[in-house]
């Protein structure tokens, strides 16, 4: 088995893998390269999305590209990523998920069987979450150049009046919840591309969230964050918040939902969960006085049947994420530097 780490640094001249891993270096190049060619009041929303007005309704859009290796793995393929990873961005927007487009890059050579699974796949994603695929591009590059196949897509939602999800609201005495087991996908891609072959086969848990979204906005008075905790895991996801709200959150290790063969893979490949990717979890940050009709919501969703309080936000005017530990001491989790599994989504 290979496996590689890119190295870690901030002063490179060149794009590199950790680049892509949704942790710092992803955010650096974030900070200093589209921000400011781009910046405008809807971008500095620092969400999964946008929100905003059109003449007579509110509006989310939000897009994702996907360059998962390998493209079919246990529990899904490429294409019900890509579908379902957009219909979530714009969930944790607080907005029902109404269309989307495709844009596919495919390189010379590709399996058209292949390439007709995925896109049913995609067609049997788009309909359980209820939205259309309405628009797309196809373009071919030559034999060597695209690696199979790349999808990119981006989805438009409704946001229902009153409804306010954004990264700013996070506030001390507010809990965090997480909706279930952390960890499945990531493992599962590294488990599917290097053949690792373990006793127990872990599958992703890539699935599309609204419903368990929408059931939180028609119950719970009061939400300030969804989130689904994607590239980086829980941890990066966690360091993103705290940074746009400016606030502490402390998390406790002994309550994080890891299976037992998702911990066990980690504990042999020397990964820690809380930075392993995930494509079915969402992380619900809302008052303490909400919480436990929250879980009670969730817990009535198959995605959301385990759902837990991992964490308080503790304090505002510094932005951190600290983890008390199983021996009751305590350690900082920091945004993930590189990136511990490339190609994951």
């Amino acid at each position: 088995m290979k496996l590689s780490c890119p190295v870690i640094t901030s002063s490179s001249d060149c794009v590199l893998l950790g680049h892509g891993s949704g942790g710092r270096l992803s955010h650096q190049l974030v900070r200093e390269v589209f921000y400011p060619a781009f910046r405008n009041d809807l971008l500095d929303q620092d969400h999964d999305g946008c929100v905003f007005h059109s003449d007579t309704s509110k509006l989310a859009f939000t897009t994702d590209s996907y360059v998962v290796n390998p493209v079919f793995f246990p529990g899904g393929n490429i294409g019900d990523l890509a579908v379902n990873g957009t219909v979530n961005d714009l969930a944790c927007c607080g907005a029902k998920p109404m269309v989307l487009s495709a844009g596919f890059i495919l390189e010379e050579g590709f399996s058209l069987d292949h390439l007709k699974k995925i896109v049913g796949s995609m067609a049997e994603a788009a309909r359980k979450a209820g939205v259309r695929i309405v628009t797309g591009d196809t373009k071919v590059v030559e034999r060597g150049h695209g690696d199979g196949i790349f999808i990119n897509t981006s989805g438009i939602g409704a946001v229902s009046p009153g409804v306010d999800i954004r990264p700013a609201n996070v506030r001390p005495g507010d809990v965090v919840i997480c909706s279930g087991f952390i960890g499945a996908h990531g493992i599962c891609i590294l488990s599917s591309r290097e053949s690792l072959g373990f006793e127990t086969e872990i599958k992703s848990d890539t699935t599309a969230l609204y419903g368990l979204v929408a059931a939180l906005l028609t119950s719970i008075d009061e939400i300030h964050v969804f989130r689904d905790p994607t590239r980086g895991g829980i941890g990066t996801t966690l360091n993103e918040l705290a940074g746009a709200a400016n606030v502490e959150i402390e998390i406790d290790e002994a309550g994080l939902p890891v299976s037992a063969p998702v911990r066990a893979a980690s504990e042999i490949l020397g990964l820690d969960p809380v930075y392993i990717a995930n494509e079915g979890v969402l992380l619900v940050i809302l008052p303490e006085q909400f919480a436990e009709k929250a879980l009670s919501v969730m817990r009535n969703f198959p995605e959301g049947e385990h759902a837990v309080v991992i964490g308080h936000v503790v304090s505002s005017g510094q932005s951190l994420v600290r983890m008390k530990t199983y021996y009751g001491g305590s350690r900082i989790v920091s945004m993930l530097h590189g990136d511990q599994l490339p190609r994951i989504c």
